[in-house]
């Protein structure tokens, strides 16, 4: 990773510079600094924590931090401000990043163009970044943080020392970047407005390619065009794993002068799984390698949407030299990612999942994934579409994705950089009403208050309660974990016996059993305090 002195010497042969000032060095050369604008964004969170491990001293802001966010951050004291000022920028710093959503009349983007401070958007920095390292990008519509964090967790197991970024937190680290000793950087690279062309990797994974980000690439076409660019930057002597049975995807590695591998769950790819199956300590496969057997893989983290993300990391990792034994032990080991099937806990009996998906094909393979975990429970699943423009146009996908739900709620649009509060609701109010010609159950709910009231009238001990989307939709878990109990039970000790908590006073579960499959009865836990977390996972509002 690039090192603070390194910076600090570009800084002063003018090769961070920006054009119609010079940059303010800071006094300490050994120190550089850095002010990002929308620093409560994952992604700029994540870059925040990996500058911070390297030793800048960062500052920043952001127009409407969660407070969760900004509570992490400030505790690993780093000095955030909430709004935008011109008064938030430090009086001597070497340089400002800012967020895609943050545009240049910012007042802090201002001020820093009056006094010829570095500007650089988000993937600008990503990319200076990388210029120093080796860079391993994981590119594609769906898996892309799954599959970096895997990567990185593999490669950091193996002794390999990655620096890494993505836009979630590896529930291990509770971290989505960290700056490590060795020569790799892995990169969850985003397509939005082609940012993903800032970056220069020698490694890099496209995992599928379908619609979306409509606001800027108004069809697939123009999509593919741009993933078309991106692999075409891979040097000769690079590597590109790529989804094989994917037409988008295939179109898009043609003419690529770094060595092509193909990866699916069909037989005849270069990499592909078989023999997939569900036990209640994860799912296990067989992953084959040009038609032999390369290693038998058991992952914590559900559902086939994985087995293609593990398959993808297991390709880039043996890329980069690691073993088959690696890479076992690397994936077995992994525990997943923030708001990706993330079990937050349970209240009154009812298991609360979080997850990410925010497009058609996601919310499909999240509930899928839910119904191999749960069974037959009852399943609620609360959908916040994410932007008006992705709404509208895959609105018949989304009216057929929610089949595996039993009772299907949704809320106004989380709308992200368009539309009005009127046009977020009505459309919204359209999804839902096409969803209930083919499912039945479902309901609009117009805010999140109304969402947890009827979740809190109506759901069962024993159902499952699945918030989807991009915006802040998992506030709702907040609502109901914020009555968790202050002395709740302590976490068991190795080869303790376990004690499942919607099981009902004394309840204990063999170790052999899968808790996830019992439908349980009265929880026994009063109205006022009946939040428990669930075993060996921290709940989200604990730190986030």
């Amino acid at each position: 990773m690039i090192s603070p002195s390194a910076i600090h010497r570009l800084l002063q042969q003018g090769q961070l510079s920006q054009k119609g000032g010079e940059a303010k060095i800071a006094s300490d050369p050994q120190t550089p600094s850095a002010h990002l604008i929308g620093i409560c964004g994952s992604g700029m969170q994540a870059l925040a924590e990996l500058l911070s491990g390297l030793g800048y001293r960062v500052t920043g802001s952001d127009l409407q931090p969660l407070s969760d966010n900004l509570a992490l951050l400030q505790a690993r004291g780093l000095r955030v401000h909430q709004g935008h000022n011109r008064d938030f920028v430090p009086g001597e710093v070497d340089m400002v990043v800012y967020s895609p959503a943050v545009q240049a009349d910012n007042p802090e983007r201002a001020l820093a163009r009056e006094l010829g401070i570095p500007q650089f958007s988000y993937s600008e920095m990503l990319g200076r970044l990388m210029a120093d390292q080796v860079g391993v990008s994981i590119a594609g519509t769906h898996g892309k943080s799954t599959t970096t964090a895997m990567t990185a967790s593999i490669l950091d197991l193996a002794g390999r020392d990655p620096s890494a970024i993505l836009g979630a937190e590896v529930l291990s680290r509770q971290s989505g970047g960290w700056s490590g000793g060795g020569n790799l950087f892995v990169v969850e690279s985003c397509e939005y407005k082609q940012s993903f062309l800032d970056l220069s990797p020698k490694h890099a994974a496209i995992l599928g390619i379908e619609p979306d980000h409509f606001d800027c690439y108004p069809d697939v076409e123009q999509a593919v065009d741009a993933f078309r660019q991106f692999a075409q930057k891979l040097p000769a002597d690079g590597s590109l794993v790529v989804r094989g049975d994917c037409r988008n995807t295939m179109a898009a590695c043609q003419d690529v002068a770094a060595n092509v591998e193909t990866f699916s769950l069909v037989p005849g790819m270069d990499w592909w799984a078989a023999d997939i199956r569900r036990s209640w300590s994860g799912t296990r496969f067989r992953v084959f390698y040009k038609g032999d057997f390369f290693a038998e893989i058991l992952l914590q983290v559900p559902g086939e949407h994985n087995v293609l993300n593990a398959l993808a990391a297991t390709a880039l990792c043996v890329g980069l030299g690691l073993t088959a034994a690696e890479i076992r032990e690397g994936l077995g080991e992994f525990r997943g990612i923030a708001r990706r099937f993330e079990e937050i806990g349970s209240w009154r009996g009812v298991t609360l999942v979080d997850d990410y998906a925010h497009h058609p094909t996601a919310v499909a393979a999240t509930l899928q994934a839910a119904r191999e975990e749960f069974g037959d429970r009852r399943i609620w699943c609360a959908f916040q579409p994410h932007q008006i423009s992705r709404t509208q146009i895959l609105m018949q996908e989304f009216s057929e994705s929610f089949s595996k739900a039993d009772r299907v709620l949704i809320t106004p649009i989380y709308a992200a950089r368009e539309g009005t509060a009127t046009e977020s609701t009505d459309v919204a109010r359209d999804l839902s009403d096409r969803i209930a010609q083919q499912h039945s159950q479902t309901r609009f709910c117009g805010s999140l208050d109304q969402t947890i009231a009827t979740i809190e009238d109506e759901a069962q001990p024993g159902d499952v309660l699945i918030t989807m989307g991009a915006g802040d939709i998992n506030q709702v878990h907040h609502a109901f974990t914020r009555r968790l109990q202050r002395n709740h039970t302590p976490r068991r000790a190795a080869g303790a016996p376990h004690v499942f908590e919607t099981g009902g006073t004394g309840s204990v579960l063999r170790d052999t059993e899968d808790p996830r499959r019992i439908a349980t009865g009265h929880t026994g836990l009063s109205r006022e305090r009946d939040a428990v977390p669930h075993p060996g996972r921290r709940l989200q509002s604990a730190h986030r």
